[in-house]
């Protein structure tokens, strides 16, 4: 028998999603995209995580009522512990998804270079039929907002991993980052 070695697997897209207090709307739009690539099959080929620009709530769970909501879509919101973003996470990210502009203009003032600033792009600026650019924020809202807010999510992170889709299927690698980025 030859040597049958195989080759390296490609390493996962990583897509980092980022809110204020990475509690509410970051943890969502990670938990969607990670299983978006589960049904797909391709949860070896993206690796989503979720992070805050403040640093109030790190190390804690995802708000209860983020838990709900996700928990009312058939989503797992579980696991998530809050982190903050810092400036080694350009590094070790394909795509940072702002999920409003105040989070966009934070993260490209923390660019260090004009790659970490290309990698930064907003959600809803992959959702077609947006008709705003922000995310609203839940946090003062009751359980009809983040249901609301969910659903934007959803839909925009489902529009995000069709463009993702192909180019992270096994044999090939993203070149470039899907239309959105950098916007």
């Amino acid at each position: 028998m030859g040597d049958m070695t195989t080759p390296p697997a490609a390493a996962p897209f990583r897509v980092v999603f980022v809110c204020t207090g990475n509690i509410c709307r970051s943890p969502m739009a990670e938990v969607v995209l990670r299983t978006l690539a589960e049904r797909a099959g391709l949860a070896s080929r993206v690796h989503s995580t979720s992070a805050g620009t403040g640093d109030w709530h790190v190390g804690e769970r995802a708000d209860h009522r983020t838990l709900a909501a996700l928990e009312r879509r058939g989503y797992d919101g579980g696991l998530h512990r809050a982190r903050q973003f810092t400036t080694d996470s350009f590094d070790t990210n394909d795509l940072v998804i702002a999920l409003d502009r105040s989070h966009e203009r934070i993260l490209r003032g923390w660019a260090r270079r004009d790659d970490d600033a290309d990698k930064v792009a907003l959600l809803l600026g992959f959702e077609p039929q947006a008709t705003a650019l922000d995310v609203p924020d839940p946090y003062y809202a009751g359980p009809a907002k983040f249901d609301e807010v969910l659903g934007m999510i959803e839909s925009a992170t489902r529009s995000l991993f069709h463009q993702l889709e192909p180019a992270i299927r096994p044999g090939s690698r993203p070149t470039s980052l899907p239309y959105g980025a950098g916007s």
